[in-house]
């Protein structure tokens, strides 16, 4: 079962199983200080965008596009946002292991900013990943080009961070034994993976794919793991953590989204030990896509 914790229940310092395969009520920053120096094994961020939308986008039949207009979006200038791109990510190399790793995904709008202070916090871009989206949303306007795609960056620590976690035979061995691309392709989260609100409304915005999350994690993570999301949402790091024998902790700040988050979690039941056996070697069996199984 997950369980929800405030922030001024961890007043001392918490005990690991206070806090593992839980969600942390709060805001990020204040949550991973009360965390345990150099206990996570991976982190994986989906911070604000900071899209900076100029009014409603509306197709061309005039209905409204439901885009990302929450609050939690909000910020006054990019020098606010660079502020908080700082805050958290020093936070989270505290609590990054010395040969852990960091996935941050983002938008035209902030990765590059975040990778700026990725590389000014000492942390060392190992690659940066492009999701290709099947099914993107149009360019209503037709101003641009269609936007079709997220970028996300994986680094290490550090430049000296040479122990880090790379499943490179499991990713080769799940794509018909071709060497995985830095470019990957997956639909965006739609049907009934989409979790809505009783309005029968998208429950969160940017929700990602659970086939995109369980890459990662096939790719970075070995079971038992500890992954981190210091911006949980709707939980799906949380919902392929458990199902691919990972353990998770979670940092969200809206009760809607935790609830959601929680109730999507418990109803997930992890795959057998055969199903999450790493590959070992270049003609190892059994080859398992993790992917296929989600």
């Amino acid at each position: 079962m997950s369980a929800v914790r405030l922030l001024d229940e961890l007043s001392h310092a918490p005990q690991q199983s206070e806090w593992l395969d839980t969600i942390l009520k709060g805001d990020c920053v204040a949550a991973l200080d009360r965390l345990p120096e150099k206990s996570i094994d991976v982190i994986f961020a989906d911070p604000p965008y900071n899209l900076q939308l100029d009014g409603d986008l509306h197709r061309p039949d005039q209905s409204k596009v439901d885009a990302v207009d929450d609050d939690w979006d909000q910020f006054a200038s990019f020098e606010v946002y660079d502020a908080f791109t700082r805050a958290w990510l020093l936070a989270a190399r505290r609590v990054l292991k010395p040969n852990g790793t960091i996935w941050v995904i983002g938008s035209y709008h902030n990765i590059f900013r975040v990778g700026a202070k990725l590389q000014d916090l000492g942390f060392w871009i190992l690659n940066d990943v492009v999701w290709r989206k099947t099914n993107p949303m149009p360019n209503f306007r037709g101003r641009r080009f269609q936007n079709a795609h997220e970028t996300m960056i994986w680094a290490s620590r550090d430049q000296k961070g040479k122990g880090y976690t790379f499943n490179y035979e499991a990713l080769k061995a799940s794509n018909d034994d071709i060497q995985m691309r830095s470019d990957w392709l997956f639909p965006i989260c739609t049907g009934g993976e989409r979790l809505k609100n009783e309005n029968g409304d998208k429950l969160h915005p940017t929700q990602k794919p659970e086939a995109l999350l369980a890459r990662i994690m096939m790719a970075s993570t070995k079971p038992g793991d500890i992954v981190l999301d210091p911006f949980f949402g709707s939980g799906t790091t949380g919902a392929v953590a458990k199902r691919l024998g990972r353990h998770f902790v979670g940092i969200e700040r809206e009760q809607a989204y935790i609830d959601a988050a929680n109730e999507r979690i418990d109803a997930v039941r992890p795959l057998d030990g055969a199903a999450l056996t790493l590959l070992t070697g270049k003609r190892a069996e059994p080859r398992v896509a993790f992917v296929s199984l989600i």
